[in-house]
């Protein structure tokens, strides 16, 4: 991997999430909404971004034989960040045309970004921890652009609603055990560590508690997300229920 840090890595996969993000709206969903384009470009980047990460950061973590929370980044390391980086600023750029009134995603946006960039461009050490973070994140992204596709269109397609309703429970599930226990249980973990001293002179003070703040606050917002799913999901399924009844 280390030729391919002599490659200006950011401006590489921004170009290509911006020729993906740019296919998928004036091509693939060129009869979609002008509503519904924009989402729908984005579950596009998404879809390249979230799978392809997870194998990439499996790989970058695999090959580290000093794997620890305060480790040094590798070549890998920062090229796996590199091409998370790109996605967001792409997303971000995404945001910022079409939704800037939703300040949440914007901000959750920025926040990763800060966290993504001090790690690769000032701290240096730490990659592999926000690795495992990256990989908890996007290893349910395939299911989420699915089911968000689904969803946009369910009211005006038979297929895309029959797609929704497959999908939902299980994705749901997944969602929970990810988002809800494994990936606290791994924060936490961090935590213990770095307040115990296990990054000092290594990873700053300042770095890890605002690395562990904003992955805590990500995690509670789609705590709090799915949950509302869940409700949702129960809500209609009992007004189904009542409506065969009658």
């Amino acid at each position: 991997m280390e030729t391919l840090t002599q490659i200006p890595n950011i401006p590489l996969f921004f170009t290509f999430f911006l020729i993906i993000y740019l296919i998928a709206y004036f091509i693939i969903f060129k009869n979609w909404s002008q509503k519904l384009k924009p989402e729908a470009s984005s579950c596009a980047i998404s879809f390249i971004h979230g799978t392809p990460a997870v194998f990439l950061a499996f790989k970058a973590i695999f090959a580290d034989p000093n794997f620890h929370f305060h480790s040094q980044n590798t070549p890998f390391h920062d090229f796996v960040l590199d091409y998370s980086i790109s996605y967001f600023l792409m997303d971000l750029l995404h945001y910022l045309i079409f939704y800037p009134s939703d300040v949440l995603f914007i901000g959750h946006h920025l926040a990763v970004l800060f966290v993504f960039l001090t790690c690769r461009f000032v701290v240096f050490h730490g990659g592999c921890a926000l690795l495992v973070l990256l990989i908890l994140a996007e290893v349910t992204s395939f299911c989420q652009n699915t089911w968000t596709l689904a969803s946009s269109r369910r009211s005006d397609s038979a297929f895309a609603a029959k797609v929704y309703d497959f999908l939902s429970p299980p994705f749901y599930a997944l969602y929970t055990l990810v988002r809800g226990f494994a990936g606290p249980a791994f924060v936490y973990k961090m935590f213990v560590f770095y307040v115990s001293g296990g990054g000092d002179g290594v990873v700053p003070k300042w770095a890890w508690i605002s690395w562990i703040f904003v992955v805590f606050m990500a995690i509670s917002v789609s705590i709090l997300w799915i949950v509302n799913r869940w409700i949702d999901y129960f809500r209609e399924r009992s007004r189904k229920m009542q409506n065969k009844v009658k």
